[in-house]
């Protein structure tokens, strides 16, 4: 059973015990975190396999992208100034390239996500898409953490309906086999009724329900859901949502921009979670979501990047202090949320919305080891005695300040070089796909 130890960082537990070691340690073994504490009470160094001294490095959990969408780093750069979260400007920027795409473009542009996730500190991330047969054996190669949502757009067709209900299945199926305890299946509907209907909504229900997992969706994004209850059921989307017991399963629901005050309380007291994906939502032009308000509300609040078409990236230190920032200006008030609340939303309250709060994004004994070490030396880390390690982290540093990211106390970056991924190789090939979908989409639009 291989060991490490981490010797002399300032480690950042965070979770309940909110310890802080100014002078730490952390021991692993496999796969667990097998003791962590001060430096006065680190064990005998000969006894481990691998020993890393971390002077002038801070220790933490890995981060958790909430809301993702891998396969999209192919289109970045072609939907500049286009809404994403409208269905309207959905349709015409991206759905044109998507009838067009083809399964051999989608493994480069899931490296070259996974890779940017790894080296920006990201270990755990939840992703709906299709095309999910050529996902799964990158992310499994990546080494990172993933609840994979199939994606689902039915638009009310009856065969649309049949086929994707199927191809539903057999993709929980195959991630049901996998040996692998890093990936997980869900169920990815892209938007409850406005994409799905009622019908598409029960059947996804009971599969959620039959495979023992949740649903990976957007909502809210523009006020459409409600729109569209009030007309047909006179009621909001959420409350038609507890009716027809779509609460029942987990949720992961990305946006939540206009979910109404009233509907927040019936929302705590499920297992609901409201995934803030603020560069999306500032460069959609779209309101920004009433974070403060649902957290107060007891709502589970977890953070993700949304595409990178919307965003342009996966640095989400920088997703933190952009939310950190937007939130003050909305509530018109300086801190409106804490550094720590921030922080907490990006590990543990990821790990809540994916099930994982028992395994992961919090430094404690007996969790996985999944930690990302960062570099104390660089820039916006002073002074030291007075810029507190939850500021730094969410105000000052950036993605880049990380070295070194372990996942099931395996490392997938080591002194900022990638172990298990080849992200030169694979932006060439991204690139070469580029041009070939473009290509693509230039000849059907001529036919």
């Amino acid at each position: 059973m291989p060991t490490t130890l981490l010797l002399n960082a300032m480690i950042v537990c965070l979770g309940e015990g909110d310890a802080i070691y100014d002078q730490g340690y952390i021991a692993v073994e496999n796969d667990r975190i097998a003791a962590i504490g001060d430096m006065k009470s680190a064990p005998d160094a000969n006894a481990f396999d691998e020993v890393i001294n971390c002077t002038g490095r801070l220790i933490m959990p890995g981060l958790v992208n909430a809301h993702t969408h891998t396969p999209m780093t192919l289109f970045r750069g072609l939907a500049e100034g286009v809404s994403l979260l409208t269905l309207d400007g959905w349709m015409t920027a991206i759905r044109s390239l998507e009838e067009v795409m083809t399964a051999d473009m989608v493994p480069a542009a899931v490296e070259v996500a996974c890779a940017e996730m790894i080296r920006t500190g990201t270990t755990t991330f939840a992703d709906q898409y299709f095309f999910m047969e050529e996902i799964i054996p990158v992310v499994e190669k990546s080494g990172m953490r993933a609840a994979l949502a199939y994606g689902i757009v039915e638009l009310g067709d009856p065969i649309a309906r049949e086929r994707e209900l199927a191809q539903l299945e057999a993709f929980l199926e195959t991630i049901g086999s996998l040996e692998s305890d890093r990936l997980r299946g869900w169920v990815g509907p892209h938007a409850f009724f406005v994409d799905n209907s009622p019908e598409m909504m029960q059947s996804e229900r009971r599969i959620a329900a039959k495979y023992n997992t949740g649903m990976h969706i957007h909502i809210s994004t523009t006020g459409e859901e409600d729109a569209l209850t009030q007309e047909q059921y006179g009621t909001s989307a959420v409350t038609q949502m507890k009716k027809m017991g779509m609460l029942d399963a987990p949720i992961i629901a990305a946006h939540a921009i206009t979910i109404p005050e009233a509907d927040w309380r019936i929302l705590a007291e499920h297992e609901f979670t409201a995934v803030a994906a603020a560069s999306a939502c500032m460069r959609a032009g779209a309101e920004a979501a009433p974070v403060l308000g649902m957290h107060n509300a007891g709502i589970n609040i977890a953070i993700g990047t949304d595409n990178v078409c919307n965003n342009n990236d996966y640095d989400l230190f920088l997703e933190m202090r952009m939310l950190a920032k937007l939130t003050s200006f909305r509530e018109k008030r300086p801190g409106a949320l804490k550094a720590r609340d921030i922080l907490a939303m990006a590990t543990t309250g990821g790990a809540k919305a994916l099930g994982l709060a028992d395994e992961i994004g919090s430094l404690e004994v007996g969790k996985r080891a999944d930690l990302i070490v960062l570099d104390r030396t660089g820039i916006g880390w002073t002074p030291l005695p007075t810029n507190d390690p939850f500021t730094a982290l969410v105000y000052s540093v950036n993605g880049s300040a990380v070295t070194d990211s372990m996942v099931n106390g395996r490392w997938l970056l080591r002194d900022r070089q990638w172990t298990t991924l080849d992200y030169a190789s694979a932006v060439k090939r991204q690139s070469e796909d580029v041009l070939r979908l473009l290509a693509l989409r230039e000849e059907a639009e001529n036919a």
